[in-house]
């Protein structure tokens, strides 16, 4: 008996080992890259790949592929994700989940999203070479349509409801329009839906999309938590008139009065202190005529952080000033909500320990830090303990052909992602 136990542990002690041992192969990740970024490649050398394009179907199609000959069963569920599935010793067992996102934001990059599909799908190969078998089954995720509104996690919790529908975006075609061209189907999307609890795990390797990482001169980016966001339409209304003819005192300068809040924004969000910021990308002033005092501005707000009550101290108190410069400047302001809400979303405890002890022992440096942008991730926290790491950006340039992350620093988090993966599933 005792001879018995002996070889056990002895091949248990082997076995973890080898696993310890694992890595991927970072040529090839590299070269996965660039294959995928042929998928919409201009003259320029630019890849232009908008969910729903022909470029991105292409590109699914391509995919698809890979994964297959990575071992995975693969099949396109009703709101047009591609899910890989790799059988597990027990399969009683919650699978573990993992992935990214393949379209990309009009002239966008190569890494956005990129980076952790190909790492998910470098795991597969690794596990599938090294002939290893998790006790748990895998799922590789490549969601739909994320760069638009994170269509096809919001599907997989339970949030894509009819007005996310009709949304349309850059090639005409709305999200509704869009499912069923890439292989889903709308009339099916409660069928997509996955109940709270129904994986053991969702992890997601994404590109920083900032500086930080580069700054500080480490590897691995360990999130902390993936900030909310609220968007307001903010019009002002003051009153149209000749600009030649009416004296500075007696103006209600709608687009003077948008340039105070603005300012106001600026100074209110640096008031406090945190990761929080606040935003005005998107200013309109009418009726738009060089001789005429504007007499209404649109603008947009949007505020973020990884604390909901603070988004609306922040909210409260530039309502506050904005009230403030109306009465000054003789305007009206008026806030409207736009449906573009995030609730902020809280990575796992324990996987963030794995992850911090996955990097010791690959001697990789790491700092843990918060998203400052929306992701996949976000929406499964909801249903499933998610964690997520981030690897440098160079220069910190995202959304931009200019976007770039080094074969070595996708090699580091692809390897954080393996060997985070085979810790989860012994537990």
């Amino acid at each position: 008996m005792r001879t018995y136990q002996s070889i056990l542990l002895l091949f248990t002690f082997f076995s973890v080992t080898a696993q310890q041992k694992l890595h991927v192969n970072q040529d090839r990740l590299e070269q996965s890259i660039m294959d995928l970024a042929q998928f919409g490649i201009d003259s320029d050398g630019e890849t232009h790949r908008v969910a729903f394009s022909d470029a991105d179907i292409q590109g699914r199609e391509w995919m698809v592929k890979q994964m297959q000959d990575a071992g995975l069963e693969v099949h396109i569920d009703f709101a047009g994700n591609i899910i890989g599935r790799r059988a597990g010793n027990e399969a009683e067992l919650k699978p573990i989940g993992f992935g990214s996102h393949i379209d990309a934001v009009p002239n966008g990059g190569n890494y956005d999203g990129c980076v952790g599909s190909m790492g998910a799908l470098e795991v597969m190969r690794v596990l599938q070479e090294k002939e290893i078998t998790t006790k748990h089954p895998l799922e590789m995720i490549i969601f739909s349509n994320e760069e638009g509104g994170v269509m096809g996690s919001r599907a997989l919790v339970g949030q894509l409801g009819p007005e996310a529908l009709k949304v349309v975006n850059s090639t005409g075609y709305s999200m509704g329009e869009g499912i069923h061209r890439i292989g889903g189907d709308t009339t099916r999307l409660a069928e997509v839906i996955r109940p709270k609890g129904s994986m053991k795990a969702f992890l997601e390797l994404h590109i920083e999309q900032g500086a930080n990482l580069e700054r500080e001169d480490l590897d691995i980016g360990i999130v902390e938590g993936i900030v909310g966001l609220q968007w307001w339409d903010v019009r002002i209304k003051g009153f149209a008139n000749h600009a030649g003819t009416t004296p500075m005192n007696m103006r209600q300068d709608a687009l003077l009065s948008a340039a105070k809040f603005i300012l106001a924004v600026n100074e209110i969000t640096n008031s406090m202190e945190g990761s929080q910021v606040g935003t005005v990308g998107r200013i309109n002033a009418l009726p738009g005529a060089p001789n005429v005092i504007p007499g209404e501005v649109v603008l947009s707000l949007e505020i973020r952080d990884l604390s909901e009550e603070k988004i609306y101290t922040l909210y409260n108190k530039m309502v506050e000033r904005a009230n403030e410069i109306g009465v000054a400047m003789n305007t009206e302001f008026k806030f409207h909500p736009l449906d573009a809400t995030a609730k902020p979303a809280h990575m796992d405890a324990i996987i963030k320990s794995q992850f911090e002890s996955v990097c010791n022992s690959l001697g990789l440096s790491y700092q843990y830090m918060p998203s400052g942008a929306g992701h996949d991730a976000q929406d499964m926290a909801r249903i499933v303990p998610t964690g997520m790491i981030f690897v440098p950006s160079k220069g910190g340039i995202s959304h931009s052909p200019r976007e770039f992350t080094s074969a070595e620093d996708m090699a580091n988090g692809s390897n954080v992602l393996l060997q985070t993966i085979l810790k989860l599933d012994k537990e």
